[in-house]
């Protein structure tokens, strides 16, 4: 045996192949095993941040429900302004209609005053068809006319039950009739009212009841 033999018989073989003969990967034995010693580390390094993760969920989850409350709060609060600016605004309309109303019935009282005294001046002509008398009853009519236009009526208080509220006895008939106690039997002067408001109450002149025996 040569000395190249020798040294070739004392040359260790070692199989580096990473497959073995049915091609299934092994563990090199050779290479430290180093991720178990790490796994620990690493498994308390993932605990950490899924906790941290955890936590700033949670955080964003209080900051996402105080911005809804915050948002129904701001919700609530606008539509309570816009329901304040609303009633105030049919306030001022209803104001506005009421101080109209007024203006309107302290003019109309100056020309009920005015028609008083053409009504007294017909009375004494009774059916006077004079070109005077005709022409009083005009302006009288189209006075009324206009008075209808701007709202102004005249109150119906004949042969309905006195009411003090839109009118005011000036004199007391006596009836025997039990049905007529009560009820205005003559106007002397016509009531106006503005809608539900009364600018001026008639006057009239109401029946009292009084038994046969007494009479």
């Amino acid at each position: 045996m040569n000395e190249q033999e020798k040294n070739q018989g004392s040359v260790r073989v070692n199989d580096r192949r990473r497959f073995d003969a049915e091609g299934n990967p092994r563990a090199d034995e050779d290479e430290p095993e180093t991720s178990q010693s790490a796994s620990p580390v690493a498994e308390e390094q993932r605990e950490a941040d899924r906790a941290q993760s955890a936590a700033e969920i949670q955080r964003l989850e209080k900051e996402l429900e105080a911005a809804r409350k915050r948002i129904d709060e701001l919700a609530r609060a606008f539509q309570a302004l816009d329901r304040d600016r609303e009633d105030f605004k049919q306030r001022l309309s209803r104001e506005r209609e009421r101080v109209l109303d007024v203006e309107k019935g302290n003019l109309a009282l100056i020309v009920l005053d005015i028609l008083d005294e053409l009504e007294l001046s017909l009375q004494g002509s009774g059916d006077d068809q004079s070109p005077l008398a005709r022409g009083v009853r005009l302006i009288r009519d189209n006075a009324l006319k206009k008075m209808q236009l701007l709202g102004i009526e005249r109150v119906d208080v004949l042969d309905q039950a006195f009411d003090p509220n839109v009118a005011e006895a000036a004199d007391t008939e006596l009836t025997t009739e039990p049905k007529n106690d009560q009820k205005v039997v003559a106007v002397v002067r016509p009531g106006y009212r503005i809608k539900d408001r009364i600018i001026r109450p008639a006057r009239v002149r109401v029946a009292r009841y009084l038994s046969p025996a007494q009479a």
